[in-house]
């Protein structure tokens, strides 16, 4: 029998992730879609640096950040190595680009004349980007949300090197598959990893599901 705790840890960072980069994607996305500049790329490229960086190189310097001399610990007084929060940390970084990617492709694919035409209607920044364009990125928007919260379902490496291996603090679902796989007990380990199967089945079927009735509601 496998334990919930693990799982339960695994839903629980996979959704505070997943809505924390939501809001912190929505300007970062908005403001690279607009006009290219050479500022811009270098954001972008930061921003798309997890998708090619082994999650150890993250992981590491995480762990450099968070040690006990380091700036956080020792003058901000925040123990964040091998804590949930120092986890939380690690996934929003790790699947930023995950959230940002779909809905700065979906911005940009928008015509100019919306956002002109309600600029020119007095409308201002905010009120354009929330009540004008974003309603009409909802495939871009569930996409994002959808692969934010499926990948940090995945996360093993990153996980492993700032969580450490805590019960019931930083011991995720992944993390249990490869404990238990380290003790040959592949029949425990074989559950595990049948639950995330059966999660990550969801929530992409759901993303695919949505997506096409959201496309035939524009169509007709």
């Amino acid at each position: 029998m496998i334990e919930t705790a693990p799982i339960l840890l695994t839903l629980q960072l996979a959704v505070l992730t997943t809505v924390i980069l939501f809001f912190i994607a929505i300007p970062v996305a908005w403001w690279l879609s607009q006009k290219p500049s050479v500022f811009k790329t270098i954001m972008e490229v930061l921003v798309s640096m997890p998708l090619v960086l082994p999650p150890s190189v993250i992981g590491f310097y995480l762990l450099m950040a968070f040690r006990p001399e380091a700036f956080l610990a020792k003058y901000m007084h925040l123990r964040l190595a091998f804590t949930f929060e120092g986890l939380l940390i690690g996934s929003l970084l790790y699947s930023l680009p995950f959230m940002v990617h779909p809905l700065q492709s979906g911005l940009a694919s928008l015509p100019e004349s919306l956002k002109e035409a309600s600029y020119s209607l007095g409308k201002s920044k905010w009120v354009t980007l929330t009540k004008v364009l974003l309603p009409n990125i909802k495939p871009s928007l569930l996409t994002g949300i959808i692969l934010t919260f499926a990948h940090t379902v995945g996360e093993f490496g990153i996980v492993l090197m700032v969580g450490g291996n805590i019960p019931g603090k930083t011991r995720t679902a992944a993390i249990a598959i490869y404990d238990e796989n380290d003790l040959f007990h592949y029949d425990t380990a074989n559950k595990y990893a049948l639950v995330l199967i059966g999660i990550s089945f969801i929530v992409l079927f759901s993303m695919y599901f949505i997506n096409r009735r959201i496309r035939q509601s524009n169509y007709f």
